[in-house]
């Protein structure tokens, strides 16, 4: 019996194995401007049809300020990263990442949460929390060119299919090991398969593309017509808000506060040069 087993697990892996590597490098891509190569598994329409929907029941259970002053300046800086996007890639003749976005704003009535965010498709949310972080315009872009670059980037679609890829894959490894892994968990009430995957692919995973929307974030607000200077002192406040508890880096996928800051200032000079305010290209 346990030469069998062996046998089809040996099957398994092969066929696993095989349809991976083909299921990889026929869905490779890069990410815009970088051109750091991602993984691309799951169709856009999808993620971005679920998006939609989940951005609608956001909208109906979350309470949304009244503050239409402030939401004007949010869709203002919006459309004007949208324009400078889109005119970008016309500029240097490749395809507009934003194409099929339905772009939506909204501001979520909640001083307690420092955030915003931007699903895939254009969805966005700023919590009023983020507001005096911000402080102004040229700050508030500086967040908001950071969510939008997790949209354009494909961010979500990308992290989609690596969990896709790293559930298949532990469900492989846990037949390799002949049931190892599930045994453990079971013994000790610890997902050890889960906590791998946190802790040795998904945070490092992170802090990559929360890098990259970083620097595509300067470029977008900085082509928008934004002082990207101002995304330090955004920081600065950030830093200053978490009164000494931010999580130690290696606990967080994101950058910590000083490194941000440190990174963001080696790139500005750079990026106002080369990527000055652009003109729409009609």
């Amino acid at each position: 019996m346990n030469e069998i087993n062996n046998i089809n697990r040996r099957k398994f892996l092969e066929i696993f194995g095989a349809c991976s590597c083909a299921l990889m490098i026929a869905s490779c891509s890069t990410a815009p401007i970088t051109e750091r190569k991602q993984l691309r598994l799951i169709p856009e329409s999808t993620l971005n049809n679920q998006a939609a929907q989940i951005y609608e029941k956001v909208k109906q259970k979350t309470k949304l300020s009244d503050d239409k002053k402030k939401l004007d300046e949010i869709e203002e800086i919006g459309s004007r990263i949208e324009e400078a996007v889109s005119a970008y890639f016309a500029s240097i003749n490749k395809n507009d990442p934003t194409y099929n976005f339905q772009w939506e704003y909204i501001l979520v009535d909640n001083d307690k949460i420092k955030n915003a965010w931007c699903m895939p498709g254009g969805k966005i949310a700023v919590y009023t929390g983020i507001l005096p972080i911000t402080k102004n315009k040229h700050g508030l872009a500086a967040v908001m060119g950071h969510e939008i670059a997790h949209a354009v980037a494909k961010h979500s679609i990308e992290r989609a299919s690596r969990a896709l890829v790293l559930n298949i894959g532990t469900v492989a490894a846990d037949i390799f090991s002949g049931g190892a892994i599930s045994r453990t968990s079971r013994a000790t009430g610890v997902d050890v398969a889960g906590m791998l995957r946190t802790f040795g692919i998904d945070n490092p995973f992170g802090r990559k593309q929360e890098t990259e929307a970083d620097y595509l974030g300067l470029i977008f607000s900085s082509l928008a017509g934004y002082d990207i200077r101002e995304s330090v002192k955004v920081w600065e406040r950030m830093r200053e808000s978490y009164k000494g508890q931010e999580p130690p880096e290696w606990m967080s996928t994101h950058p910590s506060s000083e490194r941000r800051i440190e990174t963001l200032k080696n790139w500005i000079p750079e990026i106002i040069i080369k990527y000055p305010p652009i003109k729409k290209i009609s």
